[in-house]
């Protein structure tokens, strides 16, 4: 109980609106997210300035890679923003430390977190090496619909492209022979499925 009373006590509450960076890089110690309501995005930047998505992080997930100062032997230059308008919980890092030094329950419980993130990164690690791009770009769409229960999605070929990893000149021809073949439909800001069957056969 005493474990829990530290925590509480120092639970910082803040309401993060979207896009806002939250995180920036390994040497950026913010604590550890808890993601009260809404949506954040983890991200990596190359030295060129492009990025990819690693994860989302939604409605009662943790993220402890903005806290990567407790664990020394990871390393690992995230940058999270917001995607929605958020409520967050912050556990300062020094106490979460503290507590995870003290409690076998809470270290494993960490480790498992690390080890769930991890194979996140391996997941999209494969599909970058073994997928094509067409259908990544597929079943990111896909997703995205089901993410915002709609399938007319505010995109635009930028942002995609962050998530994907890739140039927007690529993700634009991309989405146009996708229009071609009659399962979507383009317009200024927005993706439209337009024939959702279709594409998943393509992803």
């Amino acid at each position: 109980m005493t474990q829990k009373n530290r925590i509480l006590n120092s639970l910082i509450t803040r309401q993060i609106k979207k896009g806002t960076m939250i995180h920036n890089g390994s040497m950026d110690c913010t604590g550890l997210l808890l993601v009260k309501h809404g949506q954040l995005r983890a991200y990596i930047l190359s030295d060129e300035g492009r990025e990819i998505t690693l994860y989302r992080l939604f409605d009662m997930d943790m993220c402890l890679f903005s806290a990567s100062c407790v664990m020394r032997s990871i390393q690992f230059d995230v940058t999270i923003e917001a995607e929605k308008d958020t409520d967050l919980w912050i556990i300062p890092a020094e106490i979460y430390k503290n507590i995870m030094e003290e409690s076998a329950p809470v270290a494993n419980y960490t480790n498992e977190i690390m080890a769930s993130r991890f194979s996140d990164v391996m997941w999209l690690m494969e599909n970058i090496m073994w997928k094509s791009l067409d259908k990544r770009l597929a079943a990111f769409l896909l997703e995205e619909s089901t993410l915002e229960g709609d399938n007319t999605l505010k995109l635009t070929h930028e942002i995609i492209a962050n998530h994907l990893g890739t140039a927007r000149e690529v993700v634009t021809r991309m989405l146009r022979y996708f229009q071609r073949e009659g399962v979507v439909k383009l317009a200024r800001g927005t993706v439209e499925i337009t024939d959702e069957e279709k594409l998943r056969q393509m992803s």
